[in-house]
């Protein structure tokens, strides 16, 4: 079960600063240790600064979630960009089309308990990321 998630438009850097804010104090909230609030920041500042580099514009959607036993966050990172050709490349270290380190998509997948990235060419993609309360 997911709460009402809270929404951060992505279209400029400053809004990844907003974005990792918002993560945090809700990580805060639930009572996630102050290592995995970096952990989470930085999940965050990794998709939307993807958002911002390549799609131009998106959002970054956070929300408590609930399972049987265990809760925490789940981060919805949304773009009508171009889309990725190839995902399983992307999830690959070290690959990048632009100039980049080619880190923050595996990067952001190793630092949640949780991923899952869709996309379309043309339509845009829809990375969603959980990480657990331990």
């Amino acid at each position: 079960m997911a709460h009402q998630p809270s929404s951060v438009p992505i279209e400029r850097e400053l809004d990844i600063v907003t974005a990792r804010q918002k993560g945090r104090e809700l990580a805060a909230r639930l009572g996630f240790s102050s290592t995995d609030q970096t952990l989470l920041a930085t999940a965050i500042s990794e998709l939307a600064r993807n958002i911002v580099a390549y799609a131009g514009s998106g959002r970054i959607e956070l929300s408590q979630v609930e399972e049987p036993g265990r809760r925490g966050i789940e981060i919805v990172a949304l773009d009508a960009g171009p889309g990725i050709a190839d995902v399983e490349l992307a999830l690959k270290d070290g690959y990048s089309t632009g100039n980049s380190l080619g880190v923050g998509l595996p990067g952001a997948r190793r630092l949640m308990d949780d991923f899952e990235l869709r996309s379309k060419l043309g339509v845009g993609t829809t990375v969603t990321a959980k990480k657990w309360l331990r």
